[in-house]
């Protein structure tokens, strides 16, 4: 029987880089790890339609930079930039920290494997529901 690997940590050193960047002591670890966590979560949640595959996040101090690669860069920006202004207010209160928030578009979207994965269940959530009636 073979063991099971996580693919991110097999390829890290490889294809892959960290998910998240920054150091901390023991006592802050946990913290800035639930606080990333909750900064994925809340992102994902908010950006559902915008096709948000990867989150990057980078602290230094009281500084955090977050960079959301995206297929839809429209969607996450919004019109004038409303909507990411929102999103950086709303992390600010949330984490206590200056944000800055970096757009980076995924110029083929096909070929990121979550997207492609949320894209056939979207289709087949919608499929189900039509076939339902």
């Amino acid at each position: 029987m073979g063991q099971k690997t996580n693919p991110i940590g097999f390829r890290l050193a490889v294809n892959k880089d960290w998910r998240s960047k920054w150091y901390a002591g023991k006592k802050e670890f946990g913290k800035l790890l639930t606080e990333d966590r909750q900064i994925r979560d809340l992102l994902k949640k908010k950006l559902e339609t915008a096709s948000v595959p990867k989150i990057q996040i980078e602290r230094a101090a009281n500084r955090c930079r977050i960079t959301i690669h995206t297929a839809r860069p429209g969607v996450v920006i919004g019109r004038k930039g409303a909507e990411i202004d929102k999103i950086k207010e709303e992390l600010s209160k949330m984490t206590g920290k200056e944000i800055y928030v970096d757009i980076v578009e995924i110029k083929q979207p096909e070929i990121d494997a979550q997207l492609v994965a949320e894209n056939v269940a979207l289709q087949l959530n919608a499929a189900f529901h039509f076939g339902a009636r």
